[in-house]
């Protein structure tokens, strides 16, 4: 911590600057960061709008077509049942592989479950994002990683 001799403020007759080189070492030492696990740091208080859980079948997806399950849900836990839910699939591109990309639109069918049916082109890690959109506003999404077979 940063100390000032006030033998040293006195001699020099300049504690306006003495003063001054404290609050900026203060300030300093208050601005660093800290090392604090994720654990210990504050929450933010913002919680997501909606939960959204993937699963397929088969589960894990194979190449070809395959049925996705999407339940979505609000904050209270309440079903959402008048959304558009639509899942992308994407993979990088790899080498002389373009990338890939898939959607697949899901309808509801009951108590905020979406269910749809879809091409995985290929075996290998895919990021799929759910989005939720109400009236054509995006109120949620979340991204899964999925390994197909």
């Amino acid at each position: 911590m940063f100390q000032i001799s006030s033998r040293r403020v006195q001699e020099n007759g300049s504690f306006g600057i003495a003063a001054a080189a404290a609050a900026i070492a203060l300030t300093i030492a208050m601005a660093a960061p800290r090392n604090v696990s994720a654990a210990q740091q504050p929450a933010t208080g913002k919680k997501p709008t909606v939960d959204i859980m993937l699963t397929s079948k088969p589960s894990p997806p194979k190449t070809g077509d395959n049925t996705f399950e999407v339940m979505v849900k609000d904050a209270a836990g309440k079903p959402i049942t008048d959304a558009e839910v639509v899942a992308m699939f994407y993979m990088p591109k790899m080498g002389a592989m373009p990338e890939m990309k898939n959607n697949v639109t899901l309808t509801h069918q009951k108590d905020g479950t979406y269910v749809g049916t879809g091409q995985v082109m290929m075996a290998g890690k895919w990021d799929v994002t759910v989005s939720v959109k109400r009236a054509g506003k995006e109120i949620g999404s979340k991204k899964f990683p999925v390994t197909a077979r």
